[in-house]
């Protein structure tokens, strides 16, 4: 089934009628897995893009939706989800979502059949190619935290995206520092600290393009890179343009006031307004 949801102006009843009518939204927000609830994404946007730029959103954790008839009926794409599902189900059962911490073994009479529990990498090449086609095409596309996972998986993604992870340490405090505060997505934006996943990834574009550095100031490193990585950058891309934005998996980090305007410049930058 296509869980399909509608964020739309909250108290703007002008547009009211319209929305009753089936207007499309602007943007399609696709988001959702198996670390990442698509409920507290749907709040966090909703607050920041919804609520607070006025932005209409159809979100979904729909994969099949990636394609391109459906992406034909917005301006903007957006997505926070990595690369992977789990048609098998997952190989530790801690992290199922009604698991609870027993004293004994789990117990299911008749007994379970075997699965692996391995992941499945689910972009496809013509879901890469309908990201590709659509900002080539005009679109805008906001990518967040961990799409990196995705972009190993599949040429034309990674292409719109500019980078391959390099994985992340655990939840930890970090501190987004302004590299660029010229660009339009960064104006007014001060470097701020959030407890979140230090995403570390290999950017592939220009570095004039790069607009944060996310920086443990600790000193704890990830593996052998050190403190330190990209954590954002914006582009044309054909007749569109694409942003990526790196904090994302908690919500206070969504949250912070710093990070709402870079979300909120992103959009207007996307979309050219």
């Amino acid at each position: 089934m296509n869980r399909l949801t509608r964020r739309s102006v909250l108290g703007a009843f002008a547009a009211a009628p319209a929305i009753l009518k089936g207007a499309p939204a602007t943007a399609f927000c696709l988001a959702g897995d198996r670390y990442h609830n698509i409920d507290y994404i749907r709040i966090a946007l909703g607050k920041t893009l919804n609520r607070g730029a006025g932005l209409s959103i159809d979100f979904s954790d729909d994969l099949q939706s990636l394609n391109t008839a459906h992406l034909s009926r917005y301006k903007l794409l957006i997505m926070l989800r990595d690369g992977m599902t789990w048609p098998e189900g997952y190989a530790d059962n801690s992290t199922y979502a009604g698991w609870v911490r027993a004293n004994a073994p789990l117990v299911s009479e008749p007994p379970l059949l075997k699965t692996e529990g391995k992941p499945h990498y689910w972009i496809t090449p013509a879901q890469g190619k309908a990201v590709k086609d659509f900002a080539q095409s005009g679109g805008g596309v906001l990518l967040l935290h961990n799409v990196t996972y995705i972009s190993p998986h599949n040429e034309d993604f990674k292409d719109v995206l500019g980078a391959v992870t390099e994985g992340h340490p655990p939840i930890r405090r970090f501190k987004v520092k302004v590299t660029n505060s010229s660009h339009p997505i960064t104006e007014g934006v001060r470097d701020f600290v959030v407890t979140d996943e230090q995403h570390f990834m290999k950017y592939l574009k220009d570095p004039k393009h790069l607009l944060l550095e996310s920086v443990n100031e600790d000193g704890l490193g990830w593996k052998e890179l050190g403190p330190k990585s990209a954590a954002g950058w914006a582009y044309d891309y054909g007749k569109g343009r694409v942003s990526y934005l790196a904090p994302g998996h908690m919500i206070t980090a969504l949250w912070n006031p710093e990070y709402e305007k870079l979300q909120k410049n992103a959009v207007r930058w996307l979309l050219r307004h």
